[in-house]
């Protein structure tokens, strides 16, 4: 039974969450996180309270409360206040996409100089983990670099 602060949904818009939701668990999110983000990017209104979210989804509070908590940290949701308004409106991050993505590369660059530390470190008697660990590498770093050229001339393209 809905509330007064569940959003009106169209039976499309209900299984587009659903379809996104499967999606993002098995990317390894929650169900309740799954369906939270792609409740914001299907939802018409933009930005939800804690309790249209929680409402409009039948999720418990503290599932609403821990996966709201672990997507504001992991910096997949940010929440805005409205003047006058005491409650926080929670949103996904799709207006920073570009930062995110770049920060992710920049995490695969990380990963690369952490496992190259490593490789030098290793003892040679390893020869054939050593050598996938070398393939490692190089695909972190081929990927890194493919993924910075492709982002720049997409956004060339676009101006």
């Amino acid at each position: 039974m809905e509330t007064k602060e569940a959003i009106i949904l169209t039976e499309r818009q209900k299984e587009l969450i659903e379809k996104m939701g499967v999606v993002n668990e098995k990317y390894g999110s929650s169900p309740a996180m799954a369906r939270i983000q792609a409740l914001l990017i299907v939802a018409d209104e933009t930005a939800l309270t804690f309790d249209q979210i929680r409402d409009t989804l039948h999720l418990s509070k503290s599932a609403t409360s821990n996966a709201i908590n672990f997507l504001l940290q992991s910096n997949k949701l940010e929440y805005i206040t409205k003047s006058g308004d005491r409650k926080r409106y929670f949103r996904t991050m799709l207006h920073k996409w570009k930062e995110q993505f770049m920060e992710q590369n920049e995490g695969v660059k990380h990963m690369s100089d952490s496992l190259s530390e490593v490789l030098k470190e290793r003892t040679g008697e390893t020869v054939e983990f050593n050598a996938h660990l070398k393939e490692v590498i190089d695909f972190l770093n081929f990927y890194r670099t493919t993924v910075q050229d492709t982002f720049e001339k997409w956004n060339s393209s676009r101006q």
